[in-house]
């Protein structure tokens, strides 16, 4: 079966340095869907530039952390947990500090946020807590485009640094660093992060994804 991919933006792949594939606003790159969906939906991408002045309010992040909340939980069991760092606070510098090299562009977001789950007494609820998670994360990443932020899930962080940073106890697995901020000027941001930002947005074709009847019938 091929492996085309669905291209989500009609601009090609620019060298390193040019500012021409990269938006002005967060939502300067809408998916390409087949039929519409919900506009915070189609504008949400994980942009890498992010505004080093830019302040998160209280109200933001509240809004993004109760968006977190309010996410489908498995069994109504709630497993998610949160670690909050605002810039320049203790908790920011630390979970900064945790991250890979390749995620050092979230050194400049306006808030970090870990995103823990408690995996429970089996592996039953090991999966559906991971599960919860992913919803979490994902209504965390809409609110925040809805409100003009933009949101960039990374699991490049030092897991066992964060366990030991934050006593966070034996069952809990720390699974995301979710930086969240405002859109920077790609102007000023290295090379490398504005031709990657740059490249089209891509999704594999609905037919290769949905299927009806048995595995690989298409959908449509």
């Amino acid at each position: 079966m091929s492996r085309t991919k669905d291209k989500g933006d009609a601009h090609g792949i620019f060298p390193a340095g040019s500012l021409a594939g990269v938006p002005d606003t967060p939502n300067g790159r809408l998916a390409s869907t087949s039929v519409p969906i919900h506009p915070d939906l189609a504008a949400r991408w994980s942009p890498r530039a992010f505004d080093p002045a830019a302040v998160i309010t209280a109200d933001q992040l509240t809004a993004v952390l109760e968006a977190a909340r309010w996410a489908p939980s498995w069994g109504h069991r709630q497993p998610v947990r949160f670690i909050v760092g605002v810039r320049g606070d203790e908790t920011f510098t630390t979970l900064a500090g945790l991250l890979k090299r390749g995620n050092s562009y979230a050194h400049a977001a306006s808030a970090l946020i870990l995103v823990c789950a408690d995996e429970g007494d089996d592996e039953r609820t090991a999966l559906y807590s991971a599960v919860d998670a992913g919803a979490a994360i994902a209504q965390m990443t809409i609110e925040a485009v809805s409100r003009g932020l933009i949101a960039h899930p990374m699991a490049g962080f030092d897991v066992d640094g964060a366990r030991s940073a934050f006593k966070i106890p034996d069952g809990v697995r720390p699974l995301a660093v979710i930086a969240v901020g405002t859109l920077g000027n790609y102007a000023e941001v290295d090379d490398a992060i504005a031709e990657r930002d740059g490249r089209p947005r891509e999704r594999l074709p609905l037919e290769q994804i949905a299927f009806r009847q048995r595995w690989g019938i298409p959908l449509g």
